[in-house]
């Protein structure tokens, strides 16, 4: 469908759209008292749009009014975001932006790049992947119909106009979400809980047709209480986030049930820093870096609805150690002003356990100060995290046939040890048989599958997994067909200093290790071990065997082999 311009001549040709229904303004109200936390973060804001307003296009054109990216690219995301901090801050007296005409004059041309951007449909573009996108457009909905709110009772001095636009552009975005469609479990509660914003503002049957027509599939949570995602740091918190929102907006308080089972199994994802274990995860934000900032909000929200002393603790975690990230929620919180009640009296929040993750296809050990994760269907299969110095994960492979790297599917317990297995064979072709081989030759007309195999080659890796005093240990055993290179790969954490290690002749990055070692950082240290079975073994330093994965960009410790391997690692 090709792109409208639309041409916002005055405040009556908008109103004249027949489609959408006549602005009505709702009054200024007294609003109590704001918290401390929540004054710092209105300041926060203040001084993150003073930065965002140097990416402000000023130039007469189809831009005009938009805000760039870092790559200099105007699009409707970081304008939409824009009109939200904005309008946060003219609401706020606390802020110097408040009811500030200059501000408003930006966002009512950033409301105007916005009515440009739009497609006759109703969609905006995510121009680094999605076009005509409703999941895009109900993310920007979702926040602006709450900006749109701050805004109108910012009491700001001719503000009406500017609200005329501003309801076009969410109406218009409005009949796109009754019918648009979604790629990813978490778009269905995005466009969901943006038409029950919109229904809020302006009841509408078919957006709450639409709403139940999505929440009929169910909510895709599995038995271990995380979405099917498993998007720790991402899709997790705004999930939660977007079905607290669809809760309270359409009166269903069956939803909560789900946020309140996440957020319990959270509890149980937390490093000892306030990190979030993030491997598991099926999107973007796998193996990543994060803390607990996109969870505030509903720990908040559930620890006051539910009277709930862990969800109160939950909350006083993440303003210790990630605070000024929530600014990001700053107009939800703004919003919903019984988020601004204290909180309840805290409950000591589980610092040491086992927690096993089938869906997830993990297991959580913790112990105070430090904590390891066990990994299924990932070459990472153990990390280990003891405060600041971090392992981010072990993996071992072999040059076997060009297919060895570890990765197990399934974890077993036994007793109390965790066991982890792969068996690989590596076979040779026999000639093909006679009466099926083509005439003209063609190699790929005479599929392996159909050739005999013979001196077939095998290899059985076995990791078994246990506590030990302080940390855990891992024994790992390769055997089946002798004489096969091994490496056995620890990455840590950039940012620390080794001890006890020889740095590889020729790779950067690169630490071998033959007896024990540790790395600090701060004042965090991590002692690793290995010890091998049996005999001496010899070793050698190819770290990059072939059909192994390539060395992550962080320092890396290696112990090198060959088949038969049996070695412990130790760590603590």
């Amino acid at each position: 469908m090709d792109r409208r311009n639309f041409v916002r001549a005055s405040a009556v040709a908008l109103c004249a759209v027949p489609t959408l229904p006549a602005v009505a303004f709702s009054p200024v109200v007294p609003l109590p008292v704001k918290p401390d936390w929540l004054r710092d973060l209105i300041h926060l804001n203040d001084q993150q749009l003073t930065s965002i307003q140097a990416y402000r296009v000023r130039e007469a054109g189809p831009f005009l009014g938009a805000v760039t990216d870092g790559d200099g690219i105007p699009n409707p995301q970081s304008t939409a975001d824009f009109i939200r901090r904005a309008s946060c801050a003219i609401s706020c007296l606390e802020s110097p932006f408040y009811q500030s005409a200059d501000l408003l004059q930006q966002i009512d041309l950033a409301l105007g790049y916005l009515l440009t951007a739009q497609h006759t449909d109703g969609t905006l573009d995510l121009p680094a992947t999605n076009f005509h996108s409703t999941p895009d457009t109900g993310f920007i909905v979702k926040r602006l119909v709450p900006a749109y709110t701050l805004l109108e009772q910012s009491g700001t001095p001719k503000r009406e106009a500017v609200l005329v636009t501003f309801n076009t552009f969410l109406l218009r975005a409005g009949e796109a979400l009754t019918v648009g469609g979604i790629h990813t479990p978490n778009h269905r509660w995005v466009v969901s809980a943006a038409l029950t914003k919109l229904n809020e503002r302006w009841p509408d049957a078919r957006y709450v047709n639409r709403i139940n027509q999505w929440l009929a599939e169910h909510i895709d949570m599995d038995s271990d209480g995380q979405y099917n995602e498993r998007s720790t740091l991402i899709y997790s918190p705004l999930t939660n986030r977007l079905l607290i929102t669809i809760a309270k907006g359409l009166k269903k308080p069956e939803l909560l049930g789900y946020v309140r089972r996440n957020l319990a199994m959270t509890m149980y994802y937390v490093h000892a820093n306030g990190e979030v274990v993030s491997e598991a995860s099926g999107r973007q934000d796998k193996a990543q870096v994060g803390t607990l900032e996109g969870y505030y909000l509903p720990y908040r929200y559930m620890a006051i609805h539910d009277n709930d002393g862990e969800m109160a603790a939950m909350c006083r975690l993440i303003e210790k150690t990630a605070m000024p990230k929530t600014v990001y929620l700053l107009d939800y919180l703004l919003e919903d002003t019984t988020l601004w009640q204290e909180l309840p009296t805290m409950k000591l929040l589980p610092t040491s356990y086992v927690k096993i993750y089938p869906h997830s296809g993990l297991v959580r050990i913790r112990r105070g100060r430090w904590d390891s994760t066990i990994l299924s269907a990932n070459p990472v299969w153990l990390t280990f995290h003891k405060g600041d110095a971090v392992l981010q994960g072990i993996r071992v492979a072999s040059s076997f046939f060009g297919k060895g790297q570890f990765q197990t599917e399934k974890i077993e317990q036994q007793g109390d040890s965790w066991v982890l297995t792969q068996a690989l064979d590596g076979p040779y072709y026999q000639p093909y048989p006679p009466d099926q081989i083509p005439p003209d030759g063609d190699w790929e007309k005479m599929p392996r599958t159909n050739r005999a195999q013979s001196e077939v080659q095998k290899l059985q890796t076995t990791v078994t997994i246990s506590e030990q005093a302080n940390g855990v240990q891992a024994r790992i055993t390769i055997a089946g067909t002798d004489g096969v290179p091994v490496d056995l790969e620890l990455i840590f954490r950039p940012g620390g200093t080794f001890a006890g290690v020889t740095a590889h002749p020729t790779r950067a990055n690169a630490y071998l290790l033959t007896g024990s070692g540790s790395y600090t950082v701060k004042k965090d240290t991590i002692t690793f071990g290995s010890e091998q079975a049996g005999p001496e073994p010899a070793t050698h330093r190819n770290v990059q065997l072939r059909g192994a994965l390539p060395a992550m960009d962080a320092p890396s410790v290696y112990v090198t082999g060959f088949t038969p391997f049996d070695r412990t690692i130790s760590l603590t």
